[in-house]
């Protein structure tokens, strides 16, 4: 298998540039998210068109831009290679001629959330690390626990009392350490950074270490290798942490420079419900960091995160992309939920149905163009979340 190309971390705020041999999570200098780099010359001589149609079929096909550097420390459930489906009968019911959904629900555990904790867990074994730490709203909980148990690394999860039982469940299947929490993702947050301090635990929260991002952009690389090196007018994500924007907007620049796709770049859309907008709020505010939300509430957990690290990196690609931030209700969520399994076969999380609910309010405001190819990324499957999806199986009298 190819190698590893990775030469350095870079400062994504401030430019400053760190050895990726050492253990750090966020910049030593200003604290901000850091993004791992590699030589993309020496990686376009092995990682080009041919050589792709033989290789594994998951996100590891991308050897050269992924940031473990010793097959061995590789720890693998299969994660990525998810279908890109057409789906004409949902896309017709506002006239929407090329819609196209690309369904995360298919990775292990269920959610998009195994390719960033795959390339976390990897490269924190690489780095030597035992034991592991995170806040979680749910379904990066279970893949850190997933990966941890295959690693045979310790496993520590805080999580946020509310959160679905599916999610809290499987940590305590996987072997991981739970510990509830009252309160919102921040203040699980808070405790996490506490142990991890305390007992020493590597912490893989959202952004707070370089490698989840590299994982969530192979998103990025297989969308484009997926649709013949060209990429959608339209990308809609729901947004929490934002992980998944900042990674496809860093994989479409890597694949440019390495000349397997030219310059064209989708419109990035970010997708937050009404209970928990920060990243709209900014964006419409023309602001470059998001006011944290003091009451976050939405049945959409992932999308319950009051404040990001990288709030400034998702308006950046939001913005450069010539995108937009929009917010949609829980009610919207849920109708959303309900017309994608009905009319597709896809059972989406709710943050699968909050863009295709979306996508409805942006079609009917003329942002979206109907002759458009749109592609809606569902994160997760709807089985993760049926304690919080109740409504959807009332039975009509």
């Amino acid at each position: 298998m190819p190698a590893s190309q990775i030469t350095h971390l870079e400062c994504s705020n401030c430019g400053e540039d760190f050895d990726h041999h050492d253990a750090h999570r966020t910049c030593p200098s200003c604290g901000k998210v850091l993004f791992a780099r590699y030589d993309l010359d020496r990686a376009a001589a092995t990682l080009t068109r041919k050589s792709l149609t033989g290789r594994r079929p998951d996100m590891w096909r991308y050897r050269e831009i992924m940031p473990v550097i010793d097959d061995a420390n590789i720890i693998t459930l299969g994660e990525g290679y998810t279908p890109i489906l057409h789906a004409p009968r949902l896309g017709g019911t506002i006239g929407l001629k090329n819609l196209l959904i690309k369904d995360e629900g298919l990775n292990p555990t269920g959610s998009f959330k195994a390719r960033g904790l795959s390339a976390a867990v990897s490269k924190a074994k690489e780095l030597g690390k035992t034991a592991l730490t995170m806040p979680s709203a749910g379904n990066a909980a279970g893949a850190m626990s997933a990966y941890a148990a295959v690693a045979g690394m310790e496993a520590n999860v805080f999580m946020p009392a509310d959160a679905p039982s599916a999610n809290k469940n499987e940590c305590i299947a996987y072997g991981a350490r739970l510990v509830l929490v009252d309160g919102f993702i921040t203040d699980a947050g808070a405790l996490s950074a506490k142990a991890a301090e305390e007992r020493d635990l590597f912490d893989v929260s959202t952004l707070r270490e370089p490698y989840r991002a590299e994982g969530k952009k192979t998103m990025g690389l297989e969308i484009a290798e997926q649709l013949d090196w060209t990429v959608p007018d339209v990308i809609l994500y729901p947004t929490g942490g934002g992980t998944g924007i900042v990674g496809i907007w860093k994989a479409l620049d890597e694949l440019e420079r390495m000349g397997l796709m030219g310059s064209e770049r989708p419109r990035m859309v970010s997708v937050q419900a009404e209970g928990c907008s920060p990243i709209v709020n900014a964006f419409e505010a023309g602001a470059d960091h998001a006011e944290p939300i003091k009451n976050p509430h939405t049945l959409a957990a992932g999308m319950r995160v009051p404040a990001a690290i990288g709030d400034y990196l998702i308006l950046q690609a939001v913005r450069e992309s010539g995108g937009t931030a929009i917010r949609v209700s829980d009610d919207e969520i849920l109708e959303g939920t309900a017309e994608m399994a009905r009319l597709e076969g896809i059972f989406p999380a709710p943050e699968g149905g909050a863009i295709w609910a979306a996508t409805k309010k942006l079609v009917d405001q003329g942002t979206i163009g109907r002759d458009e190819r749109v592609l809606l990324i569902n994160t997760g499957s709807a089985l993760k979340y049926m304690d919080v999806l109740g409504p959807l199986f009332e039975v009509n009298a």
